[in-house]
């Protein structure tokens, strides 16, 4: 059987147990530890000499590189989170353009290919994940390689609106014309990418539902990352016999609403703490009643727009605490850092809500490990935004517009007074949902499309679109 290749930005080598938060992580590291093979990208470190490095743990053989300061600066500091992050998260007010940032976008992307071409064997299956690496597989084909590539996009895909205000759109979206398959995590994604292609630059929907475009014929499809539940609930039922975490916060017996997040503009974090205070505000009988956790680790923290959100939610931490605590009662509990994932499902078990608000998010798996987390005779319930793109499939949370502050207040109002009946309902119609849908048939759906699909040999990579923009 083919070797399975994943290539992603980032590859932390994981060993058992320590599995890293982020649905890109646990994803490629779940598909990768099921099926063996080699998770290939940058190792993370920031160097004058940058070295490459293999290790293998069980069947995942790591193999990392380092970037020079200069490739950090524009790859990803640059264009990949200063302009790409921003503006397929909808947020064109938060991102900026530099020509040689995209130059060195390509630049790392070729590099990184040709660092890669000489650990392929002919029947290989290159799968790439995400938008530092959109130009991967021309660069690939640059290089003579014509292993079947996949790309699946993590993040959202924006509508032809916002994508072209990124200045090179055209050049950008060629590249990701020499990939045989691309997965996205929604049909709204999938919808809006299709839309560029046969409106911006007049490509092709064929008859088959393949697409043709800068002479180049792939397939674009829907597959939403899944969890493997069982797993998560076997975490949560440990974790829980052996600390219940969240029951020792205090002596006396509150509900408790739970949020993790990476500390990203997209996730809400300010919106959601205002929607929290509301809370008390429109319905006072909760005070005192209700506790607040919200975990969220740093990231990106040399990035300045990260800076500012981080100050801003302190601040908003600060203020609410300061207005509302009693002297036994402190009613959010900021944590600015990261936990195992066994501390973090029982902490979901626990919780009587969790709190996913995201303003834009690609799926967030967090959304499902929560209701994957729950005691099925008692279980949780879930407020869930609108905008991840988790809501497509988990239509039995409660889905809230995370714009509408009052709107939050009331779903969570809504939460803690519903009746057991109602949450069991929900709960088993989502578990459903998670189990048909899970990690395994992601993965395996994704490979076997790519597998299957039959396009012409990409052999030109100077290929001319069709139409100029």
């Amino acid at each position: 059987m083919s070797r399975l290749i994943v290539v992603s930005n980032r590859v932390a080598p994981i060993k058992p147990g320590k599995v890293a938060a982020g649905g890109l992580a646990v994803g490629v590291y779940d598909a990768l530890r099921q099926s063996g093979g080699i998770w290939f990208g940058w190792s993370g470190e920031v160097s004058s000499t940058p070295q490459t490095n293999t290790e293998t743990v069980g069947e995942i053989t790591y193999v990392t590189m380092g970037l020079t300061r200069q490739d950090y600066d524009q790859y990803y500091r640059g264009f990949s989170n200063a302009t790409l992050w921003p503006i397929f998260h909808y947020r064109i007010d938060l991102a900026r353009y530099n020509r040689q940032e995209y130059d060195g976008y390509r630049r790392v992307n070729g590099m990184l290919a040709a660092q890669l071409k000489p650990l392929l064997k002919p029947d290989d299956i290159i799968w790439v994940h995400d938008y530092h690496l959109i130009p991967f597989a021309e660069e690939c084909r640059r290089l003579g390689i014509r292993n079947r590539i996949g790309f699946f996009l993590h993040i959202p895909f924006p509508p032809p609106e916002i994508l072209t205000v990124i200045p090179p759109h055209n050049d950008l979206l060629k590249t990701l014309c020499f990939y045989d398959l691309i997965g996205f995590q929604t049909e709204t994604d999938r919808l809006a990418f299709q839309d560029y292609m046969t409106r911006e630059v007049r490509g092709i929907l064929e008859k088959d539902g393949s697409l043709t475009a800068y002479g180049q014929n792939f397939r674009a499809g829907v597959y939403p990352i899944g969890v493997v539940p069982d797993e998560i609930q076997e975490l949560a039922e440990s974790s829980q016999r052996r600390r219940r975490p969240m029951r020792r916060i205090t002596d006396v017996e509150r509900k408790k609403i739970i949020s993790v997040d990476r500390l990203d503009y997209s996730k809400g974090l300010v919106e959601r703490f205002k929607a929290y205070e509301a809370l008390f505000d429109r319905f006072p009988e909760h005070r005192r009643g209700v506790e607040f956790i919200q975990i969220a680790p740093t990231s990106r923290s040399d990035v300045k727009t990260y800076q500012h959100i981080r100050q801003q939610l302190e601040s908003e931490a600060g203020h609410i605490n300061g207005r509302l605590s009693d002297l036994d009662w402190t009613p959010l509990h900021y944590l600015n850092k990261s936990h195992d994932r066994r501390v973090l499902t029982g902490l979901f078990r626990d919780a009587d809500i969790g709190f996913v608000t995201p303003l834009r998010d690609g799926m967030n798996l967090v959304a499902k490990e929560y209701v994957a987390s729950q005691d099925p005779d008692d279980p949780g319930v879930l407020v869930l935004s609108r905008f991840a793109g988790a809501a497509h499939e988990l239509t039995s949370a409660l889905i809230v517009n995370p714009y509408d502050c009052i709107g939050m207040a009331e779903a969570l109002d809504r939460a803690l007074r519903m009746p057991l009946a109602e949450r069991r309902d929900r709960y088993e119609h989502m578990m459903s949902i998670i189990r048909s849908a899970d990690l395994d048939a992601w993965r395996d759906t994704f490979l076997r499309d790519l597998r299957a699909f039959s396009s012409r040999p990409k052999a030109q990579v100077q290929a001319s679109p069709l139409f100029s923009v």
